[in-house]
């Protein structure tokens, strides 16, 4: 309202100092007062037009403004994110480290090591009395790691640590039954029957031997001793690595 007001005297100024006003007497008063009339309408006109735009320009200011405040806003957002994406960032490549020394823990862990056999690897084999009472089981469930040997019957421990390692043996009345676990050729645990009145006998053992890389584990008879295998799986030796050391 200030702004019209103003704007409205200054107009009116420029109206009532018109140059020759005292010389014109013989104009018609009604007719020069319409015409001002109709000027100062014109000048209220275009008193509002400039009123609108101004109100027109205070609006888009007050959007202009609240978009710089939502520029803001969204900035401070964004740089929150980002410090929350650096922090993930972060995360991420530590969690990528762990599982590269996890995986390198992994390349570098001890080999696997376990094996299962039984003596017969066909048909039916009674072994013993003998000179070499060392027992070979041929039939073999599984050999991880390589470390026991099929041909000479004979476990070599890979590396050093905690081995487990079972056997079960079966015969019959005519001769002692059992066999013995040797380890470097020192007697450790066996099993044991002597000749009976009743047809067949069978028994098991197990021990946990800590072993170093290069010891030599393996299964010999007694003296007169003779076991009985068939594909039923009666006379077995395993072992694994329980751990290493």
């Amino acid at each position: 309202m200030e702004f019209r007001a103003l704007l409205l005297l200054s107009l009116l100024g420029f109206l009532f100092v018109e140059p020759g006003f005292g010389q014109r007497g013989d104009m018609d008063i009604n007719q020069w007062m319409e015409s001002k009339e109709k000027l100062i309408k014109n000048l209220q006109d275009k008193v509002k037009d400039v009123e609108r735009q101004q109100d027109d320009v205070e609006a888009l200011e007050a959007r202009l403004n609240a978009t710089v405040d939502e520029l803001k806003r969204q900035k401070a957002e964004m740089d929150t994110m980002k410090k929350e994406n650096e922090g993930l960032k972060t995360r991420l490549n530590a969690s990528e480290r762990e599982i590269e020394k996890l995986k390198q823990s992994i390349g570098n862990a001890a080999p696997q090591v376990a094996f299962s056999a039984s003596l017969a690897n066909s048909g039916e084999i009674y072994r013993g009395p003998c000179t070499d009472k060392t027992l070979v089981f041929k039939r073999i469930f599984s050999n991880t790691g390589n470390a026991y040997n099929e041909n000479t019957g004979i476990f070599t421990a890979p590396l050093n640590g905690l081995y487990y390692f079972s056997f079960s043996t079966y015969g019959y009345n005519s001769h002692v039954m059992g066999a013995i676990l040797m380890k470097n050729a020192v007697h450790q645990i066996s099993t044991y029957d002597a000749p009976t009145a009743d047809g067949s006998d069978t028994s098991s053992n197990a021990v946990v031997l800590q072993l170093a890389a290069g010891d030599k584990v393996h299964m010999e008879l007694w003296d007169n001793g003779r076991v009985f295998d068939n594909l039923n799986g009666h006379t077995t030796f395993s072992g694994f690595l329980l751990f290493p050391m």
